[in-house]
């Protein structure tokens, strides 16, 4: 059988041998010549091509005798509801089942929910950042120092690549801070709070919502840490600050959300709104410097013979 490629010996010979004349000039006419006068055979890869190891599945083969293991009864054992039909993966062999006996324990973590649907019901998830990461993207000139950090910023700079309920930061690498910085997130630790006012920086924690994110990242709304004032006097101003945007950042509407915000030792935007003495509690009642005596004058009860 004649090879299926030229080898380099054959082409030069074949070259040599045969003189090349003026009219054959091109080198695609002078191997389909060689190719014609040798008689070899096309190459053919198709033939040759086969599937990565592992990619195909061979299909699982039953009823073909006992050689391969699944023959006679095909796997599905002798007589019985197994074999004569179907049964359901959670059938217990016809006993009370557990679910009836025992009935349901423990309980739905809605800390694990993540889907829109369940929004109401479950906790916040937000995306964590730690100090030592925003100090890394202010080494290579990613995020401005001398501005204010916000979930906008560092969603924009590509530290954080999704979009979430709000923007958490974390205390590792506190030490790793050259620099002050002022920062404007949704929660921040304890220990990233000391560590960012040890370099004469400034935290604010302020609510978000994942559309207000994204409504921030569109341009459609403006990012502050005042909150909607209340009464009529306040709307042209409020109107003013507002022209150019469509939207507003929302305001805490739940309890829980309303006394952490509320509060100075998280940092909270409406810490303003507490008096002296006053607790983030909305139900606390601040109490007064003297006892409040009862002014209900005792009714006097005559004593009678009768």
């Amino acid at each position: 059988m004649s090879p299926r490629l030229l080898t380099h010996t054959a082409i030069t010979a074949a070259c040599r041998a045969r003189p090349i004349t003026a009219q054959v000039t091109s080198l695609a006419a002078r191997l389909a010549s060689l190719s014609t006068q040798n008689q070899s055979r096309t190459i053919s890869i198709l033939a040759n091509l086969t599937p990565n190891k592992g990619a195909v599945k061979e299909r699982k083969r039953i009823g073909r005798g006992p050689s391969s293991g699944h023959g006679k009864t095909s796997g599905r054992g002798h007589k019985g509801q197994g074999q004569h039909g179907h049964v359901r993966p959670w059938f217990q062999g016809g006993q009370t089942p557990l679910i009836v006996k025992h009935g349901r324990k423990g309980f739905t973590n809605w800390e694990s929910k993540a889907n829109d649907e369940d929004h109401d019901r479950r906790a916040p998830q937000l995306s964590q950042v730690n100090l030592d990461q925003i100090q890394s993207w202010i080494d290579q000139g990613r995020l401005d120092a001398t501005r204010q950090i916000t979930p906008k910023e560092l969603i924009e700079s590509g530290l954080l690549g999704s979009v979430k309920d709000g923007v958490k930061i974390l205390a590792r690498g506190a030490e790793c801070l050259k620099q002050p910085i002022d920062v404007m997130v949704s929660r921040v630790s304890a220990s990233a709070i000391t560590g960012i006012e040890a370099v004469g920086g400034k935290v604010v924690t302020r609510y978000y919502t994942k559309l207000a994110i994204r409504r921030l990242l569109t341009g459609e709304s403006i990012n502050t840490a005042t909150p909607l004032p209340v009464g009529k006097e306040h709307v042209e101003s409020v109107l003013d600050m507002a022209k150019g945007f469509r939207y507003r950042l929302p305001d805490p509407t739940s309890r829980e959300d309303m006394e952490y915000y509320r509060d100075p030792a998280h940092r909270g935007y409406l810490s303003h709104q507490l008096k002296p003495g006053e607790s983030p509690s909305l139900y606390f009642k601040v109490p007064g410097k003297e006892k409040i005596k009862s002014t209900k004058q005792k009714k006097v009860v005559q004593e009678t013979m009768w």
